[in-house]
């Protein structure tokens, strides 16, 4: 597991891959070095909904796993490899602001006194 901090600079759409088979791309930029860094991830499945909370711009928090595949090219036999980053948590002060959204007080009068409200 890895976790990187930064900013949403690309927040793509869900894409339909195939009948059993759905993703996200988003990439975010790590400004924690002298370069700054472009982090392209991917959201799968039931994860793809994460990214909602958030917009580009938005301060996050990535949780991800490193991804590797092998591709075997069936024309000529040629391997290939490939790495993914996915994403399976995502933080950041747009969840943190919606979940302490405060719920309003309901008022409770007592039998005991008066009510004193004019309607």
């Amino acid at each position: 597991m890895f976790t990187l901090k930064g900013k949403l600079i690309v927040k793509g759409d869900e894409q339909q891959i195939s009948e059993k088979f759905k993703k996200r791309e988003f990439v975010v930029q790590d400004d924690s070095s002298q370069y700054p860094q472009v982090i392209s991830f991917q959201l799968v499945q039931d994860k793809c909904s994460l990214l909602e909370a958030y917009n580009e711009g938005d301060e996050i928090s990535v949780n991800f796993n490193l991804k590797g595949r092998e591709w075997v090219s069936p024309k000529d036999g040629t391997t290939k490899y490939f790495n993914s980053l996915e994403a399976w948590k995502i933080e950041g002060e747009a969840a943190a602001a919606a979940a302490a959204v405060p719920t309003p007080a309901v008022a409770t009068s007592s039998s005991d006194e008066p009510d004193d409200l004019p309607f």
